[in-house]
């Protein structure tokens, strides 16, 4: 097999393809995460401590002039966004598969040779 049939075999997988869309919503959730705390989080939650340091974004926030720790800040809070929305993902992602799963399968219909048999045993205790 040649290399590039290899290749191609490899890349086509099923985990493959589906870790490069994971990949590729995942950063695309990053934006809209990282829009939401800067948009939304920064200005609602903590504008009045940012007015009060007389600053306008969060990762402006430094220590000792040079560190800053503002934007360590800002990726905190990311991240504990990101982890509670996965949270729920997965927890409503759970809930779902243990409806599916307590549904009682249907028993199976009797074959033909079932049906004949059982027949012929109500004949016999006739």
């Amino acid at each position: 097999m040649s290399m590039i049939k290899e290749f191609k075999q490899f890349a086509m997988r099923g985990n493959v393809v589906d870790l490069a869309v994971a990949v590729i919503i995942g950063g695309a959730f990053g934006k809209i995460i990282s829009s939401f705390i800067e948009d939304v989080i920064t200005p609602l939650l903590l504008q009045p401590l940012l007015e009060r340091a007389h600053m306008d974004k969060i990762q402006d926030l430094t220590a000792f002039g040079s560190v800053k720790y503002g934007v360590f800040l800002s990726s905190v809070i990311n991240f504990i966004i990101v982890a509670f929305v996965l949270f729920l993902v997965i927890k409503g992602m759970n809930a779902s598969k243990k409806k599916e799963a307590a549904a009682p399968a249907a028993a199976p219909a009797p074959t033909k040779e079932e049906v004949l048999l059982t027949e012929i045993r109500d004949l016999l205790k006739k």
